[in-house]
């Protein structure tokens, strides 16, 4: 059980990142030329990989992703 609490506080944080780098890719990818696609593509499977985050944590009985203010060690 202490797991599952622990994630219910990781999640939220790792679906925060990954938007953070989904947007950054975004960003480069005006500038990348023929990889563009590829950042672009990137970042889509981004957006998959929090879908299934945030399934995980309802699973969870988790709070939705949210600016959570703490470090990025537990």
């Amino acid at each position: 059980m202490k797991e599952q609490m622990k994630l219910r506080i990781l999640i939220p944080h790792w679906i925060e990142h990954n938007q953070e780098h989904a947007q950054e890719f975004m960003g480069y990818s005006e500038a990348a030329g023929d990889a563009a696609v590829h950042l672009q593509e990137a970042a889509e499977q981004m957006d998959r990989v929090n879908q299934a985050l945030a399934a995980a944590l309802k699973k969870l009985d988790g709070a939705p992703a949210h600016e959570h203010g703490h470090t990025h060690h537990m």
